[in-house]
């Protein structure tokens, strides 16, 4: 529906007075955003002579929605993804509700101060959701509202603990971002409720003005997707001005105008408004009636009154969807950017900031005195005993808890150890194989494991069987908020799958489409925090393709969301399906990103370590989320009682060696039986080599990265892993590294004690063919290693 503007009903004194007050906040977030920016930028000392940016036009635009939401519509439990840009309104808006200082608004984009978009670490509990990245914001609150079915459908939140809206402020230029229509058409296969996206269409991207007409196609799509949708184009005052003679001629004009247009009127103000009209619509009858009796500023007013800018209309829309119902809605605000600030409508305006002189200007129209530019209800009409009293009244402003609106839940048991698989002898099993019985095993929820099973949820990109979650799916079922019977069960046909789906199963299943994967697992693993519940999300996913979703998996990282990531197959290995399918660069992601511990186990019993330790690593409060690279190559299962710290620390000796050893093959993978064999040549002529098995270059890089951070504060610091490992080798002694992807995961490892290096790995595509054969030929099979074992040894 489009709404043109709030009914003319008469209004009490009480509600006039609150509109009052909601236009006095509108008032200071729009002061107190643009003046964050401009002290950062010509205020505050800048040592090195940046730039220090901000965004002034683009949080000018959203001011009157996000007022209309925050101080009316909002509750505790509501969780909200605030536009980038619109962080500096965000942070006011903060300081009003008494959730923010103002000292700590004067150090916007400063080293330990206020980010430039809202951050969740770094911005403290108000942020629910980091938003930066264009468009991962605005579709995880698509997931978080699933999440938050699944744990209320459970029972696992807590007794009494509302239910929230999820509601994304939008910026209209994050609607070209693919990963929104991923997640409108997940959503859609989920049937998604209570959410809501708010769409700032000031209709204006980073560089230019938007297309005409894009709207039409904006509502199009989410009315495919069963969304209702909201537009709101104009104010009480333009919908006053149709509803006169030659007010449907004046509509007319402006629907058909040209946003560019219609921007560079809005720049040039009320004498371009008036030439222009009259030039198109002088002869109309009754428009001049409308425009002559009007200032050149009132006129302005009249021609920009859109409806984002107009709070009672705001309001109205929102009150009526929230009684409506739960309906996923999608609010078309019509904006300007930089409404309020001198430079509203340029298309240039997006990056642009106040002068100190248009500054002095705009501070004198809004009363605000020197000295006193931080004060919470300085320059409005009303005193702040009754500003104060106002906004502790709102609903948003209550607490949702005694502790506010960030949540906790107590940790969940992880037993001991978990089950590792039986192979009897002969038997080959691989680390993909041995993940899904392992799982399996927790599934049955036996004993010690009932309440780890119960919070396990996993989820996959239509890989779920492929990835071998099929034991674990069969188990627990498959999440949906209505029952779906397995048909294929029903009419007794044959199939290894049960694929029922109720509110009682512990898998979602996703379409194909990565960056869904991760802004689920965000989701899940910020449900601690969000719906006070804790999960334990497990995401499966082909190797090759978490390049697909990165920008999703560091956006879950960065808002510190705990998961693990079991990524499989990988590499080389998985021969036959070629170079499409064969990873390369995967180990380098787990090294570089922050705040994920990335493991490549080579046999079950390190994967159970692994296992384990990510669950309870998942929960630490200096933990983290975990990746698991993991194979298809089945491999014999060697009978030995490994020591779970070195395990996790990223590696240990499976031969020690001699202490002065001139050479060590170093392997990590599933390239442990090349590794093994050439270790076995190699030891005929060098009986005091040495064998080092690697489950993670990530922990042990990191580690030694820590420890040199240590040594460089004083001496007596502790050794870190890898220096321990390597300590019996040689100093002129060389390593032969290897895996099965890019080399420079492991050739750091002589930069620790100055050893050489021969790096053995794939850096360039794969191609299909057997393993024997790719080994051969990307040098990773038993010669190759030892021609490098040679070259080392020739080399001292």
């Amino acid at each position: 529906m489009t709404v043109q503007g709030i009914s003319t009903r008469s209004e009490t004194p009480d509600e006039a007075r609150r509109l009052a007050m909601l236009h006095a906040v509108e008032r200071k977030l729009l002061w107190l955003s643009a003046w964050m920016i401009h002290h950062a930028n010509h205020i505050r000392p800048n040592r090195d002579g940046l730039k220090v940016g901000g965004h002034q036009a683009s949080c000018a635009s959203v001011i009157s929605i996000m007022t209309a939401l925050y101080f009316d519509i909002l509750k505790p439990a509501d969780r909200v993804a605030v536009k980038p840009h619109a962080g500096p309104v965000f942070h006011s808006m903060n300081l009003l509700l008494g959730r923010q200082s103002a000292e700590r608004l004067s150090t916007l984009r400063q080293f330990g101060g206020i980010q430039p978009y809202p951050s969740r670490m770094k911005d403290g509990g108000e942020v629910d959701f980091s938003t930066g990245s264009v468009g991962l914001g605005v579709a995880l609150t698509s997931f978080g509202s699933l999440v938050q079915d699944y744990v209320r459908l459970k029972k696992l939140a807590p007794e009494g603990l509302p239910a929230g809206r999820h509601v994304a402020i939008v910026g209209d230029a994050e609607l070209d971002e693919g990963n929104i229509y991923e997640a409108l058409l997940e959503g859609w296969k989920h049937d998604i409720r209570n959410v809501w996206w708010v769409i700032d269409y000031n209709r204006q991207s980073l560089d230019s003005v938007v297309q005409d007409r894009l709207f039409g196609r904006i509502e199009g799509l989410f009315r495919d997707m069963g969304w209702n949708v909201v537009t709101l184009k104009y104010g009480r005052r333009l919908s006053a001005a149709f509803a006169r003679p030659g007010g449907e001629a004046l509509r007319r004009w402006i629907d058909d105008c040209p946003n560019s247009l219609y921007a560079a009127l809005t720049f040039q103000g009320g004498a371009a408004w008036r030439a222009a009209l009259m030039a198109e619509l002088g002869r109309e009858d009754g428009v001049r009636a409308i425009i002559d009796p009007l200032s050149d500023d009132e006129l302005a007013a009249l021609m920009t009154n859109l409806g984002g800018h107009d709070i009672e209309t705001l309001m109205e829309a929102f009150r009526a969807q929230d009684a409506a119902g739960d309906q996923p809605t999608c609010f078309i605000a019509y904006t300007i950017k930089g409404m309020g600030l001198p430079f509203a409508g340029h298309k240039d305006n997006h990056a642009g900031l106040m002068t100190k002189e248009q500054m002095e200007g705009f501070r004198a129209e809004m009363g605000i005195r020197p000295g006193h530019e931080w004060d919470e209800f300085e320059g409005l009409e009303f005193s702040s005993a009754d500003m104060r009293a106002f906004v502790n009244s709102v609903p948003f402003a209550q607490k949702l808890t005694p502790e506010g609106r960030r949540l906790a839940s107590p940790t969940i048991h992880v037993p001991a150890r978990l089950p590792v698989p039986r192979v009897p002898a002969g038997r080959k099993l691989s680390t993909q194989a041995a993940f899904g019985e392992i799982l399996a095993g927790i599934g049955r929820g036996e004993g010690e494991f009932k309440d780890l099973a119960s919070r396990i949820v996993t989820t996959s990109p239509d890989v779920t069987v492929s990835t071998n979650l099929g034991p674990w799916v069969n188990r627990r079922g498959i999440f949906d908020r209505h029952l779906k019977n397995d048909v294929f069960r029903d009419a007794k046909l044959a199939s290894a799958q049960r694929w029922g789906m109720s509110p009682e199963g512990q898998h979602v299943e996703l379409g194909i489409a990565e960056q869904n994967l991760f802004l689920v697992l965000a989701a899940l693993g910020l449900a601690d925090k969000l719906y006070g519940a804790r999960l334990l999300p497990i995401g499966t996913v082909y190797d090759p393709f978490v390049n697909r979703g990165l920008d999703a998996l560091i956006y879950g990282c960065y808002m510190d969301a705990r998961f693990l990531l079991v990524s499989t197959p990988s590499g080389l290995t998985l021969a036959p399906e070629g170079g499409q399918h064969q990873s390369v660069n995967t180990p380098l992601i787990g090294m570089a990103q922050d705040r994920l511990a990335a493991y490549e186990p080579a046999f079950a019993d390190e994967l159970a370590i692994l296992m384990r330790h990510a669950f309870a690593h998942m929960q630490a409060e200096n933990g983290s989320s975990v990746w698991l690279r993991l194979s298809t190559r089945g491999l014999e299962q060697p009978e030995r009682t490994l020591d779970p710290a070195a395990v996790i620390a990223g590696g240990y000796w499976v031969t020690p060696p001699a202490p002065g050893a001139r050479i060590a093959i170093a392997y990590q993978g599933p390239l442990a039986p090349e590794a093994m064999a050439a270790f076995a040549t190699l030891r005929e002529e060098e009986p005091g080599a040495g064998l080092l098995a690697v489950t993670s270059p990530d922990r042990l890089h990191q580690g030694w990265i820590e420890a040199r951070k240590r040594a460089r504060q004083g001496p007596g610091g502790a050794p870190s892993h890898i220096e321990t490992l390597l300590a019996p080798l040689a100093r002129d002694g060389g390593i032969v590294t290897l895996l099965d992807g890019h080399p420079a995961a492991l050739d750091w490892m002589g930069a620790v004690r100055g050893q050489r290096v021969a790096a053995l790995g794939v850096d360039r595509f794969g191609q299909a063919g057997d393993i024997p054969a790719l080994y051969a030929e990307y040098g990773l099979d038993e010669a190759a290693i030892l021609d490098a074992c040679a070259e080392v040894l020739v080399g001292q």
